[in-house]
């Protein structure tokens, strides 16, 4: 028996030691086989190992072909181990990042429940607060309830305050009025004495005798109204000056001094209209001058015509 070939055969898929093995194995078996047996056990028993060993060689080929399958798939497996373990190095770096992420979020945990807590306290503290001025509004709504009451009086009050001071002043200024309209009557000549001379007052009899031939019963009437109508010298010429007296001078006091210093030129008689006052404003003063209306202010003659 060729222990050799069986060596070469079986080194390549076994190797060394198991070929080297299994060679001597099957070369002592061989031998005392033929030393016991007879040429034709011999040759039944040859017949018979070579179909095994034929059978092992067809087993040992399907054996390396498993073998190099198997070897094929360790180095893949290899080569899966390789990039597991590649993706495990990068797991444990990202596990080791989240951990310290982890980390510093308990930290910022931590400080989000110690502000929470503040927070809370604080909420207590403001709801406490809210329910103080809550009642504190209460009393303040009751109070200015009855304040709203009070000054509603107060208004009704001052209603009927202003109501009277409105009459009274009326009354004050009609009576103020009346009083400086017969201070100037009776210091007619004192006020306009260098501006009217021979100044005197005209009784509305002898002077209803004079206009009434000239206008109608309304208008005669409107003349009859003024407050003061003197005659005298002005600038030498004899004529008549047609004055409403008021304390102060407005427009209203302007028109009817120059429309009824304009009835008395129609009867006939020379007229010149003039308001006397203690106060006017401009705007009144410049309408005069554009009416030809003379001013008498607090005491000094204003010519109202340019």
């Amino acid at each position: 028996m060729d222990t050799y070939r069986i060596y070469e055969q079986f080194k390549e898929p076994f190797g060394e030691p198991a070929a080297r093995a299994l060679a001597e194995t099957l070369g002592n078996m061989f031998e005392e086989l033929h030393n016991t047996v007879t040429k034709e056990d011999f040759r039944i028993l040859r017949e018979a190992i070579d179909a095994d060993v034929s059978r092992l060689d067809s087993a040992l080929e399907r054996l390396a072909e498993a073998q190099a399958r198997t070897e094929a798939r360790v180095s893949e497996l290899a080569d899966a181990q390789a990039r597991t373990e590649a993706n495990v190095a990068r797991l444990d770096e990202t596990v080791a990042k989240l951990a310290e992420a982890q980390a510093r979020t308990e930290v910022n945990v931590g400080r989000l429940e110690e502000s929470v807590a503040k927070l809370a306290e604080a909420q207590t503290r403001t709801e406490a607060r809210v329910r103080e001025l809550t009642e504190a509004q209460a009393r303040t709504d009751a109070n200015v309830a009855r304040l709203d009451e009070t000054v509603a009086k107060l208004g009704e009050a001052q209603t009927r305050m202003a109501t009277a001071l409105e009459r009274l002043t009326i009354r004050t200024d009609d009576v103020v009025g009346r009083t400086f309209e017969l201070q100037f009557r009776d210091r007619l000549t004192a006020y306009l004495g260098r501006f009217l001379r021979r100044g005197k007052l005209v009784p509305n009899d002898r002077l209803l005798d004079q206009i009434e031939p000239h206008l109608s019963e309304r208008e005669v009437d409107d003349v009859l109204r003024a407050d003061v109508i003197a005659s005298g010298l002005v600038n030498g010429e004899q004529t008549h000056l047609v004055v409403e007296v008021s304390w102060t001078g407005d427009i209203d006091d302007i028109v009817r001094a120059d429309e009824r210093a304009k009835l008395l030129r129609r009867a006939g008689l020379p007229a010149i209209p003039l308001v006397a006052c203690n106060a006017i404003s401009p705007e009144s003063t410049a309408f005069a001058k554009m009416h030809d209306v003379r001013i008498w202010l607090n005491g000094s003659l204003v010519e109202a015509a340019a």
